[in-house]
């Protein structure tokens, strides 16, 4: 095919009874219309999209983060669905207004106005399949239960920053709005055979895959123990909303996004604004010393998500005491499905992977396919 026009067929001799051909050609029959961009499939996987998603809610937790509530229907709902935690979207929020000049922190005035070319990644809180309303009045609303494959309505929570044009736009997303989407990209977290304990970590924005894999644990691996830590610089940097209850605290449920699963939780701050005063990582050190006797290496997997110096810091410890470590890998990201590979993650070769000679044997992987979870012995920090 050439310049839109279809390739002509050659057409068989005519008959020798027949007057010559006229010398004017027929017409050309009209250029088919342009197809639209097939939708993106990865090899062995669904199909990622875009999808539109309806925003249902958008709130606001403390002064720089918000928790935004999608719905998917359709074949976007048949693809979230069968997300995984760890798995992460493209969002597409070139269209998104800017808030009122009046309302934008001093600190982004000036790259507010900035033109968004690429999309934005976000991992996810929650996935949920929503329910119909009850039949009979006066009875309790049917709140969203865990997604399952099959058509219906999904709900997807994410939480953001705002720190940039991008984020910055996303907060005038109200009800009803739409937002374009790829996804589910990549590969999540996941429970290998035989573990019985989780320890969930979060640096930063860190928390909402870990969030995700909570709710999985509970409708999932109901038998499995399980505990979250959480970690900022301040209590204000914590992307949670206000802390529960001092009682809650006191028997260890200082967050209410671990609570609605019953998975305890601790909080570390830089300051000591809010609970262990120093680094997450310190936290979970002194945590894994008091229960030592109880915890067997074997059985134990952490799963960490946060700033790079963190994740080394969990991964060392977690080679030190001999528990499996799988972590969750922030890298800057440009079109999310491999084709870029701005996002390259240094990794350790495997044993006997016919390195050259003179080679370091380090080979590199891509957050975007490949992870953006690992296992933490295949980093190189």
């Amino acid at each position: 095919m050439t310049d839109g026009q279809p390739v002509q067929q050659p057409q068989p001799p005519a008959p020798a009874a027949q007057p010559a051909a006229s010398a004017t050609p027929p017409p050309a029959p009209a250029a088919s219309p342009a197809a639209p961009a097939a939708p993106i499939a990865e090899p062995g996987h669904n199909l990622k999209g875009p999808f539109e998603a309806t925003i249902l809610f958008n709130k606001p937790l403390r002064q720089k983060f918000y928790r935004l509530g999608l719905q998917f229907t359709g074949a976007g709902a048949e693809a979230f669905a069968k997300t995984r935690p760890g798995q992460f979207a493209q969002f597409d929020v070139s269209n998104v207004a800017l808030p009122a000049l009046e309302t934008i922190p001093d600190c982004l005035k000036d790259e507010a106005a900035r033109q968004i070319l690429l999309r934005r990644p976000f991992s996810f809180a929650r996935v949920a399949k929503e329910v119909s309303p009850p039949i009979h009045p006066g009875t309790n609303p049917v709140q969203p239960k865990p997604a399952s494959s099959g058509v219906g309505k999904i709900i997807v929570e994410v939480v953001y920053c705002v720190l940039g044009p991008a984020t910055l736009r996303m907060t005038t997303l109200v009800k009803g709005n739409t937002i374009n989407i790829i996804g589910p990209l990549g590969n999540g977290f996941t429970v290998p055979a035989g573990k019985k304990r989780a320890i969930l970590v979060a640096g930063g924005m860190g928390s909402p895959p870990l969030e995700h894999l909570a709710q999985v644990l509970t409708t999932e691996h109901p038998t499995m123990d399980a505990i979250a830590f959480a970690g900022a610089k301040t209590k204000e940097d914590l992307p949670f909303e206000k802390p529960l209850d001092n009682l809650s605290r006191e028997i260890g449920f200082w967050l209410g996004e671990f609570g609605r699963y019953s998975i305890s939780s601790f909080v570390a701050t830089d300051d000591g604004s809010a609970g262990f005063k120093g680094f997450v990582s310190n936290c979970i050190t002194d945590w894994l010393s008091q229960n030592s006797i109880t915890l067997n290496p074997a059985e134990t997997i952490i799963y960490a998500c946060g700033p790079r110096s963190m994740l080394a810091t969990i991964a060392k410890l977690a080679r030190d005491k001999k528990i499996d470590c799988q972590i969750s890998m922030e890298e800057m990201m440009a079109c999310g499905i491999g084709l870029c590979q701005s996002c390259a993650v240094k990794c350790v070769a495997p044993a006997g992977g016919g390195i050259p000679a003179g080679d370091k044997g380090d080979k590199y992987k891509l957050c975007c396919k490949d992870g953006p979870v690992f296992d933490a012995k295949e980093i190189v920090f």
